[in-house]
């Protein structure tokens, strides 16, 4: 366990530790000592949560930083990677990091962007799923590419894994330094926790054994040999998950070998990598039994190859055992010639070889721009390929798209995994299987929880009574509508796919701008908090009557919502027709209603007759205002409405915020913990309110692909709810106290506080403050305008000024939505903010 390698005794000597141990540097000996407490490492690191947020948060941060030229932590990895690498490979690494790529990866291998939290996998039914990681995986690295290592790692801890990974002892230390990178992004270093990285021969059998005992998986990428070695190593029941060598070749038809822009596609699959890539072409094959056309078509493409300069990495040359083996190929297939069996077509310097076989299995090429042709009628495929199984990956196949369906069908079923264009078998996806399989999957435990009905009826996520939900730290300056607006319209187009417009609180409507996966984690963000609410998706019939049109988003979304609960529907949207709206919902057995308050009540009392002898309504849940207690006084009473609560709370921009339970009423909401971070900060300053004060609420959306809205201050008052919910549920509470600034929802309109005040002034004499307070009474609200008493101030005729100027007021209160009253008070009367003595412009009293 004390012995030290030469190499890892040079790094030491050097003041570099070779060795990455759970975010330190640390020596040989010391390694040598953790390695036998791993068990109990891991088992530490498990006992914590590692989001999947984290996870995507860093690694963003880390692919910015790749990607960027001047950034010192590309500079910093820079010196660290191998002799002869291109620091290119760094922004492509920079992009495989991505938020992007990584949250694409997560939905297509485990279903979602949050795969680990115990969600129902029917909303139907009180059973829980989730993809659990196995628990340690240790990954053996190959020593020739500088990628896998830290991929893999990162694969594992998308998983949620422990991860340790053993380099080659002839690497440097790039992976070490890329991880410490990493580990740096996550200030509460549960991914530092979840890494070790060990760099030492494979002749060190002891620390291969202690490094496999406790692992759950084993990833080896290598050879048949390498596999082998580690396999003694796996204890019974541990995953082995062999990453090995494959071989992929081209199938050429006639209509298409014999176009020049498939050889030079052809050329460029060859000499990308050198042939070093699993899914390079080794073999052309084409379908073709005619000897004549093998020999003609090599001797095309060999002037092709003779065309390609060399890459650096040709430059560097095959090592000593690679040009054996090079030389040994060529001088067989030249002497096999005579036989009439083979004709060879290289270059000189022995840069590049094509040598045409006139047998059809395959054979593996040693590389370097080697390229074996060879004749196989589509009709012997399977029985040539399928002995070659275990060892096929990629097809890149040429012809025309009927040739290209049925050679698909049939080289997958011959045992090849991929299938590619020729010109594009080196290329891959965010997501896409590697050999065969989901690499997510392999690090992961399908589990299950079963849970009683009853109990468990309203609990969409078995999580949320377990234990908060921890994201990264919000970051940044406060930002407003204006400093998200023009960003929004800037998006790459891959994050815009939909787009959605405001009410117009703020003046002109404001546009939002989703990726459909953005968009459709919002809705089962949304869905979850329906379920909270009390919405039962078996027994509930359900009028969706929210707005629809001009890009307004609550009916199309809620449409959504239900889509993913996989409730009975009747998509009716509001419309001035009320008696064809209740006659739909009495004809079609409706009980439950969601809707904007202010239509829903002028549904039901226009058709009250109606649904009054229906009886058959239960449930209504609302957003976008609130109903009066004297209103929900009456749904209960005149309608018999059991349940009154708020479908969510929420914007355009931001999607659902935060949702009701059954122990929530009025304005109190829970958050939305897995997407957003709420602050509350003061109405005057921007700093944190103490817990319990009202203030300005500023949300950091996290689970968002394309518009980044980091601390946005939506516009609302609010303030904490302290303690934990008798609901049982770990995410924060809040009550809504109102709108900040000057726009304020009053019985369904939107009113400026600077539109009272200009009329005050120009058509009313004002010149002193104004000041609107918002209250709720029995029968509906009222707004009452405080203004600074002086002489000639007269209440009456500032009333006259408002209803004559201000329509919607006055449509507002003509429709007996509102009382609107004007009142003169001192000046020191009038709200003001305790700590900076501004004065505070609306006054919202509602519940």
């Amino acid at each position: 366990m004390a012995e030290t390698t030469n190499e890892a005794a040079a790094y030491e000597r050097q003041g570099e530790a070779p060795h990455f141990w759970q975010g330190e540097f640390i020596g040989d000996e010391e390694a040598g000592r953790r390695l036998a407490g791993l068990p109990g490492a891991v088992e530490a690191a498990l006992a914590t949560v590692l989001e999947t947020e984290t996870v995507l948060a860093a690694c963003a941060a880390l692919a910015t930083a790749l990607r960027d030229p001047g950034h010192p932590v590309r500079a910093r990895l820079a010196a660290h990677l191998p002799a002869g690498q291109d620091p290119g490979v760094l922004a492509e690494l920079g992009g495989l990091l991505g938020r992007r790529e990584l949250t694409r990866k997560l939905r297509r291998e485990l279903g979602g962007a949050t795969p680990g939290r115990l969600d129902r996998a029917d909303p139907r039914e009180t059973v829980y799923e989730a993809w659990a990681p196995v628990g340690l995986v240790a990954h053996i690295a190959p020593g020739n590419a500088a990628t896998v290592a830290p991929l893999s790692i990162v694969e594992g801890l998308l998983a949620g894994n422990v991860n340790v990974l053993k380099t080659s002892s002839s690497d440097s230390l790039f992976t070490q330094h890329l991880m410490a990178e990493l580990a740096a992004l996550d200030p509460g270093g549960t991914l530092a926790a979840r890494v070790v990285v060990l760099r030492f021969p494979s002749s060190r059998q002891e620390w291969l054994r202690l490094m496999c005992a406790p692992a759950d998986a084993v990833a080896v990428w290598g050879g048949e040999g390498a596999v082998e070695g580690v396999a003694a190593h796996v204890p019974a029941g541990c995953r082995l998950v062999e990453w090995g060598h494959r071989i992929s070749f081209a199938y050429l038809t006639a209509g298409a070998w014999s176009e020049a822009a498939t050889l030079d596609a052809l050329a460029d699959d060859v000499c990308l990598h050198e042939q070093q890539a699993c899914s390079s072409p080794q073999v052309v094959y084409l379908d073709t039994e005619d000897e004549k056309e093998v020999f003609a078509f090599a001797e095309r493409f060999a002037a092709v190859l003779a065309a390609r300069p060399p890459t650096a990495a040709a430059v560097a040359g095959p090592d000593p055992a690679e040009a054996a083996e090079l030389t040994t190929t060529e001088l067989v297939a030249r002497l096999e010639e005579h036989l009439g069996l083979t004709r060879v077509f290289a270059a000189p310097d022995g840069s590049w070889r094509v040598i045409a076989d006139t047998r059809s299995p395959l054979t593996a090429s040693p590389l370097h721009r080697s390229v074996w042709v060879k004749p196989l009628p589509r009709e012997r495929l399977i029985a040539t390929l399928r002995p070659m199984r275990r060892y096929l990956q990629t097809a890149g196949l040429a012809g025309s798209p009927s040739d290209i369906a049925e050679l698909s069908r049939t080289v997958l079923a011959a045992g090849v995994t991929r299938v590619t264009p020729v010109g594009a078998m080196l290329e891959s996806y965010a997501g896409e299987p590697h050999d065969g399989v989901y690499a997510l999957q392999r690090y992961s435990r399908r589990v299950a929880v079963q849970a009683d009905p009853a109990r468990f009826a309203t609990t969409a996520c078995l999580d949320d009574l377990a234990r908060p939900v921890v994201l990264p730290p919000p970051a940044g300056p406060l930002r407003g509508k204006e400093d998200v607006q023009a960003p929004a319209r800037e998006l790459d187009r891959a994050d815009a796919e939909l787009y959605f417009r405001s009410g117009g609180s703020t003046g002109a409507p404001a546009l939002s701008v989703f990726s459909y996966d953005d968009y459709d984690t919002q809705m089962h963000a949304a869905a979850r908090g329906l379920l909270a609410a009390g919405y039962d998706p078996v027994g509930d019939r359900t009028a969706n009557l929210f707005y629809c049109g001009g890009m307004y988003g609550s009916f199309i979304s809620f449409f959504s919502v239900l889509e993913r609960l996989g409730g009975v529907q009747l998509p009716l949207s509001a419309g001035p027709d009320h008696r064809a709206t209740a006659r739909a919902v009495i004809d079609h057995g409706a009980d439950t209603l969601f809707g904007m308050p202010s239509y829903l009540w002028q549904l039901l009392h226009a058709e009250a007759d109606a649904l009054r002898s229906y009886g058959g309504l239960r449930k209504v849940f609302y957003g976008g205002e609130h109903f009066t207690e004297e209103q929900r006084r009456t749904l209960e009473a005149d309608f018999g409405i059991e349940v009154i609560r708020s479908i969510t709370y929420g914007s355009t921009d931001l999607g659902p915020l935060g949702y009701q339970c059954t122990e929530s009423s009025g304005g109190v909401h829970h958050l939305h913990a897995d997407l957003h971070a709420l602050e509350i900060v003061d109405l005057a300053e921007d700093r944190p309110v103490t817990p319990g004060e009202t203030g300005r609420l500023v949300f950091t959306t996290h689970a968002r692909r394309g518009q980044r809205l980091g601390r946005y201050l939506i516009g609302d008052l609010g303030r904490e709810v302290p303690g934990r919910c008798p609901c049982g549920r770990h995410a924060p509470r809040f009550e809504l106290m109102g709108r900040t600034g000057d726009v304020m929802r009053v019985a369904t309109y939107f009113l400026n506080h600077r539109r009272f005040l200009t009329l005050a002034g120009e058509q009313g004499g004002l010149r002193g403050e104004l000041q609107i307070r918002l209250d709720r009474t029995q029968a509906r609200e009222r707004l009452t305008v405080r203004v600074e008493r002086a002489p000639g101030t007269d209440p009456d005729r500032l009333r006259e000024v408002f209803l004559s100027g201000y329509p919607e007021l006055a449509s507002a209160v003509s429709e007996r939505l509102l009382d609107l009253t004007v009142e003169a008070v001192d000046g020191a009367s009038l709200d003001r903010s305790p700590t900076s003595g501004k004065l505070l412009a609306v006054i919202d009293t509602r519940r």
